[in-house]
């Protein structure tokens, strides 16, 4: 789901001349616009991890090649 349907969502006014939603489809929405967050969630922390990994591993091979540069000019 996209930001742009999200403000573009309309619902249809309740029945039985009763004023307001129906509240059967706003909870539709809302459990789907739910779990398509919970999905940007776990993506967004999915990245967040592999992020952290790579600058691991970066720092490691900086750390290695300073040590190899400081060997070597001994």
């Amino acid at each position: 789901m996209r930001p742009w349907q999200v403000r573009e969502r309309r619902f249809r006014p309740s029945r039985f001349g009763r004023r307001g939603l129906d509240p059967q489809e706003v909870h539709e929405f809302l459990d789907r616009v739910a779990d398509d967050l919970a999905t940007v969630y776990d993506a967004l922390g999915n990245s967040r991890q592999e992020t952290s990994r790579i600058k691991d591993a970066l720092r490691c091979w900086q750390s290695e090649q300073a040590r190899r540069a400081n060997a070597g000019a001994r």
